[in-house]
């Protein structure tokens, strides 16, 4: 496990309709290398909308602090896009804490 201080685009969130999806993708991302994806049951934003209005799902939090943090750079972006199409796939959608940008489906 990293040692590293989080920062700004080290923590995204995937979130689910259900358990057993999230935590295969979470196990999924875990071999793909990324340090820590768990499984959690909390509220997030739904897409389109602010923080005002959150909804309960399962939620894959993946958080490394080696990701990129540099908002608009490629890596970033692309880790962005990959994200929001792994939700999609599943009926979910993304979220980054912090990101000012709303939630995606």
């Amino acid at each position: 496990m990293s040692t590293q201080t989080p920062h700004p685009g080290s923590e995204h969130l995937v979130v689910l309709q259900d358990r057993e999806t999230a935590e295969a993708v979470a196990a999924q991302l875990e071999e793909e290398g990324f340090l820590q994806a768990r499984v959690q049951r909390e509220a997030a934003r739904r897409p389109g909308r602010g923080e005002a209005d959150r909804r309960p799902g399962w939620v894959v939090h993946i958080s490394d602090s080696r990701l990129p943090d540099e908002a608009g750079g490629a890596a970033y972006e692309a880790l962005r896009e990959r994200f929001t199409e792994l939700a999609r796939v599943h009926d979910g959608w993304y979220d980054e804490p912090g990101d000012p940008r709303p939630a995606t489906r």
